[in-house]
């Protein structure tokens, strides 16, 4: 009686992390895109940027440490 048991790697659950921050602080950007907050360096709009560069680190964990992908 022989169980074949397959672990799940943690990073693969802080790509799920990464991606769906990602993914919400993206969208908070681009809601505020045509009315930025009174701060400085508004203009550069970063929650965009840094919502996506989340959004691609979280995939590209999410793919190098899928679930199942043979070793």
């Amino acid at each position: 009686m022989t169980e074949n048991r397959h672990i799940i790697p943690v990073w693969f659950f802080v790509g799920v992390l990464l991606l769906v921050y990602g993914v919400l602080i993206f969208f908070s950007g681009l809601t505020e895109w045509s009315h930025p907050p009174e701060t400085v360096l508004s203009e550069l709009h970063a929650p965009v940027w840094w919502g996506a560069i989340l959004a691609v680190l979280g995939s590209a964990y999410c793919w190098i440490f899928r679930p199942g992908k043979n070793a």
